[in-house]
């Protein structure tokens, strides 16, 4: 098992953006140093909690200021983006990484992002477009051939070469593209079905350990379609981790700091406004009124000591069946920077050790 991070990114709404901006470029370097295995950043328009609508600024500046992590967007929000454009910039960002980058995709889950861009999120307009433009973006980097894309959302065209020299001809380093990633969070998610069908790095969010465990079922029923053979050792599974010396001092940093309070200001008010809590509950029959910080610590976190964290992570392992890397969910502690430091230092040096047999056993069965 790999371990890596996932920052949407997460900032008070009193934070500053370039602050922030400098607090999640400070972790990337700390991911680095430490021997992370990836970084993926998020975007979004219409959060006060997840200010960041550009995610390449930031990953292009990580990259130069980190020598082994793997970054990428996670994901670009597919249906505000023109797809020849974003191929285009994308391909030029895996140049700058020198071979680093990942591409995660997003559909975009916000209706207030829904409504700057004027998209039927309601109807699946969202999904549709995201298929869509990643078919267009993967047709320019693969196809050497002129063509004409007339899609229901865009028309493309890769064009001859004009006035002698005039062409397309930015491709990415990485052949045929950087690895692929999706993100998904409804049960049977279409997301996950896709990443199944077209071999991409299939991504579940912070949800019940139980209720993640049918992603995969999405994952293999994608693939079936292509006669594909989906390998566990891909998918990612994010998760609120803090790991202290002690399992009292963690419970404090997380549910009395940063998480306990984006969770209760932001992540749970949000889900419940979606109806989505039951993602969170451990049996259907939980009550919403009960899905709270406190809950959520107790269910679904990965809180405590690195012997508590540790086995509460093979805990979820055993209960999904296997998955291939931990991604941390990234907050913002830049008022205490030591003890976030300290708790990614403590999951890699000393919870990680404890659990390499996890990865022999993923790999017999």
């Amino acid at each position: 098992m790999e371990i890596g991070y996932f920052t949407m990114p997460s900032h008070p709404p009193e934070c500053g953006l370039k602050e922030g901006h400098d607090w999640d470029l400070q972790v990337m370097r700390w991911l680095d140093e430490l021997g992370y295995q990836e970084a993926w950043v998020g975007e979004h328009h219409t959060a006060p909690w997840e200010p960041n609508p550009t995610p390449d600024l930031l990953i292009a500046q990580a990259l130069m200021q980190t020598k082994r992590l793997r970054i990428g967007p996670g994901g670009f929000l597919l249906p505000y983006h023109h797809p020849a454009e974003l191929a285009n910039r994308v391909a030029m960002l895996d140049h700058l990484s020198e071979g680093r980058l990942n591409f995660g995709v997003a559909a975009s889950g916000l209706p207030s992002d829904w409504a700057m861009f004027n998209v039927d999120g309601m109807s699946g307009q969202n999904r549709d477009m995201t298929r869509e433009a990643l078919e267009i973006i993967l047709k320019l980097w693969s196809d050497p051939a002129p063509f004409t894309y007339k899609g229901k959302f865009w028309t493309v065209t890769k064009p001859d070469t004009m006035f002698d020299f005039l062409k397309p001809h930015i491709k990415p380093l990485q052949a045929p593209h950087p690895p692929i990633g999706v993100a998904g969070l409804s049960k049977n998610s279409d997301t996950l079905k896709l990443a199944g069908e077209r071999g991409f790095i299939p991504m579940s969010l912070n949800l019940n350990p139980a209720y993640v465990g049918s992603h995969w079922d999405s994952v293999e029923i994608g693939a079936a379609k292509t006669g594909r053979k989906p390998n566990r050792a891909d998918w990612r599974l994010v998760r609120e981790v803090f790991v202290a010396d002690t399992d009292e001092e963690a419970w404090k940093l997380s549910t009395g700091d940063m998480m306990g309070r984006m969770m209760h200001e932001y992540f749970l008010p949000l889900l419940g406004h979606f109806g989505f809590k039951d993602y969170l509950k451990h049996a259907p029959d939980v009550p919403d009124s009960d899905v709270t910080v406190e809950y959520c610590a107790k269910r679904n976190w990965i809180v405590g000591s690195p012997a508590t964290v540790a086995e509460k992570i093979e805990k979820i392992y055993d209960e999904v069946g296997g998955f291939g890397v931990l991604l941390v969910f990234g907050f913002d502690y830049k008022h205490k920077a030591e003890a976030w430091h300290h708790s990614l230092s403590l999951l890699r040096n000393e919870v990680m050790p404890r659990l390499k047999h996890l990865g022999s056993a993923q790999k017999a069965a």
